[in-house]
């Protein structure tokens, strides 16, 4: 592991400059912050109250664990480990964050999804992925995409769709710095067919182009109700 702390060192550097330079942080930090007069009954604010001054120690700035690799037994043969605000509270108002991410041998993915509120820098430690990100309509929906190995980096834009795929026939690890706290995730496929409650699915026969039974399935698989 001396070579891929080597590694981590100048992705870290990076990732925390990038935050200082462009971190977009204090945005939202939260899915939404409803307005209201009453301060009493107030129970969220943009970001986390601070502890005291005075009663801060090193254990607020401290997080062990991340050598541990994550559980890859899952539908998707992948493991996100996340360090946001939630579980470093030294973290809160720095708008930076840490994930680990395992990937099972050949297919495990981690799968389509968005962080609306960071841009994602990853560096692959061990194993192949093939990774990419796809634009907004505006731009015409164009994916970019790279084969990565250890040592290689990758940014994922704000907002943009992205993956993580192993094609490698051995167990794959990649760090990831965000620019945020609370980065936020959004998978597609758990969003639009396990919504809670589901969507007409009418309305994503229509989308999709599918057979409405399709759709009815693919709701019972990804619908956690």
């Amino acid at each position: 592991m001396k070579g891929a702390s080597l590694i981590l060192v100048p992705f870290l550097l990076l990732a925390l400059a990038a935050s200082l330079v462009s971190a977009f942080d204090p945005s939202p930090l939260q899915d939404f912050c409803v307005a209201i007069d009453e301060p009493n009954d107030a129970v969220f604010v943009n970001g986390k109250f601070c502890k005291d001054p005075k009663l801060v120690n090193a254990n607020d700035f401290f997080k062990p664990g991340l050598n541990v690799p994550g559980n890859v037994s899952n539908r998707v043969g992948s493991n996100v480990t996340a360090v946001s605000v939630k579980e470093l509270p030294g973290l809160n108002t720095l708008g930076v964050a840490l994930v680990r991410i395992d990937y099972a041998p050949y297919g495990g993915l981690n799968p389509p999804h968005t962080h609306p509120r960071g841009t994602e820098i990853l560096v692959v430690i061990e194993g192949t992925l093939y990774v990419g990100f796809v634009t907004s309509n505006a731009d015409g929906n164009r994916l970019f995409a790279k084969i990565l190995n250890p040592g290689d980096v990758f940014v994922f834009p704000i907002g943009m769709i992205h993956f993580q795929f192993n094609i490698g026939n051995t167990a794959a690890v990649a760090f990831a710095g965000l620019s945020s706290q609370n980065f936020g995730v959004i998978t597609i496929a758990d969003t639009i067919f396990g919504s809670d409650p589901l969507i007409n699915p009418d309305v994503l026969t229509k989308a999709f182009q599918l057979d409405k039974n399709i759709v009815e399935d693919l709701q019972k698989k990804f619908s956690t109700n």
